[in-house]
């Protein structure tokens, strides 16, 4: 079966917010690397050297399942645009999981929508990170 995992790609904050990520999530990076790790290759554009501590790729698990992954933008290839376009989903097994997951990616962000009860059986709610990433984080409770 195929999965899906979440590409986060920043400019320039990529490792400070995979670091709140994991201050969040917890968990350890399955991998970091930085373009300074990028071997010269003949015929190649090489990265201004101000590139070289910025994220090529870092891997975050978040479930067994899921892994959230992210880089900072190539500085050749210009500004990554943050946008309403796209929102992330956590799904918890708690509700006390679900607040404090909450809670932690509200720090320093705008609460969109207060995690709540909703009317549809679920613990709720929505913001938008200090990133400027959008999240959801759920708990459905039990249905009877």
């Amino acid at each position: 079966m195929a999965t899906i995992n979440p590409y986060l790609t920043f400019t320039d904050k990529c490792e400070e917010a995979f670091n709140f990520y994991k201050s969040v999530f917890g968990g350890e990076f399955l991998q970091i690397s930085k373009f300074k790790d990028i071997p010269t290759a003949p015929g190649v554009e090489k990265l201004p050297a101000s590139a070289g501590e910025l994220i090529m790729h870092v891997a975050l698990p978040i479930s067994k399942e899921t892994i959230l992954m992210g880089s900072d933008a190539n500085p050749m290839m210009g500004k990554v645009t943050i946008g309403d376009h796209l929102s992330l989903s956590v799904g918890t097994d708690s509700k006390e999981e679900a607040t404090k997951i909450f809670n932690g990616l509200a720090s320093g962000g705008n609460i969109t929508m207060p995690i709540a009860d909703t009317f549809w059986g679920a613990y709720f709610g929505m913001l938008v990170d200090k990133f400027g990433i959008t999240w959801m984080v759920n708990y459905d409770y039990p249905k009877k």
